[in-house]
């Protein structure tokens, strides 16, 4: 029996609106400055939020799925996005960078160890960030886990989620010359980076809408369109960390490397219908996880805002509090 028969809106599940008591911009140096905030207690339990996208940034709905009186949330914008400047810029901007500035963020603020919260590529870059530093990490949870492999890259930019979606595909792919269609991910690189601003602008949001369409089980297929300089900088750097396949150094690399992070308790919740990270590789991830719990939400595709997504992430940082 599923668990949202009724599948209201996510937000009744979450916390009421919160104010942060600190922001800042961060110097992490390489041109960039961050965008960093905290809420809820100062002295509680740390947690860090890390974004989608890459380049989805943060919002002010992310810190309303922890208890205010029992977390100190930290929400940043990864470089080029967001708060963070320059905007939708890709210089000095990969991986191994963000980790560095999430590591930066927890020195500055004086933290030992936290739980690590993310979705999407937020879930990549917690388990790559968990795995090079294993001791600052008391637990994940992830939500859309997406492995940073090329099947998955494939399956969404290669025509398998077009299979299920054929007119949203073919709006995708009208703005690339079919002799390109192969490789749409650097047919789209080309256009992103081509300099003429109207051009990046209109395939962003292409690029964006692709993606935004097929989120929600609840959308059916239809999303406005994104602000321009949103648009831009998502799909710029999501492009561009696609097209160097995120940085790593084998694919699979994840995988390979769950040995390091063996011992660290996790929790996933995935959306049984999420079209844009399939179930299989949270089901993969968790083979090789003795110590994770991996919650299948039946009627839930990708977004963080699916109302079964939502009450089962408030569920377990509820449970979490009371460790």
């Amino acid at each position: 029996m599923d668990k949202y028969p009724d599948q209201k809106r996510a937000v009744q599940y979450l916390y009421p609106p919160i104010d942060p008591f600190d922001q800042r911009m961060l110097d992490v140096g390489d041109g960039h400055s961050v965008y960093m905030e905290q809420c809820g207690n100062p002295n509680g339990l740390p947690v860090v939020v890390l974004h989608g996208g890459p380049g989805g940034g943060c919002s002010p709905a992310m810190r309303r799925y922890f208890d205010p009186e029992v977390y100190r949330v930290i929400l940043f914008d990864q470089r080029g996005c967001g708060r963070s400047r320059p905007n939708a810029s890709v210089a000095n901007n990969d991986t191994w960078a963000l980790v560095r500035d999430i590591e930066q963020i927890r020195a500055t603020l004086e933290i030992d160890d936290w739980i690590v919260f993310g979705g999407s590529w937020g879930a990549t870059l917690s388990l790559i960030y968990a795995q090079s530093h294993p001791d600052r990490v008391l637990h994940l949870v992830l939500r859309g886990v997406f492995l940073a492999t090329q099947s998955e890259l494939d399956w969404f930019y290669g025509g398998g989620a077009g299979r299920f979606w054929p007119d949203i595909w073919q709006k995708f792919t009208a703005q690339i010359p079919e002799e390109e269609h192969g490789d749409l991910i650097a047919a789209y690189h080309k256009r992103l980076f081509s300099g003429d601003l109207m051009v990046e602008t209109r395939c962003a949001r292409a690029w964006a809408a692709w993606e935004n369409a097929l989120a929600s089980m609840d959308s059916g297929g239809m999303t406005g369109e994104s602000p321009g300089e949103y648009a831009r900088a998502f799909a710029r750097l999501e492009n561009h960390y696609f097209v160097n396949r995120a940085f790593l150094d084998t694919d699979g690399q994840i995988l390979k490397n769950m040995d390091r992070i063996a011992h660290i308790p996790g929790t996933i919740v995935q959306g049984r219908y999420d079209m844009i990270c399939p179930p299989d590789a949270a089901w993969q991830l968790t083979a090789r996880w003795p110590v994770a719990e991996l919650k299948m939400i039946n009627k839930a595709g990708h977004a963080l805002s699916e109302p079964g997504i939502s009450a089962e992430l408030v569920r377990e940082m509820d449970r979490l509090a009371q460790l």
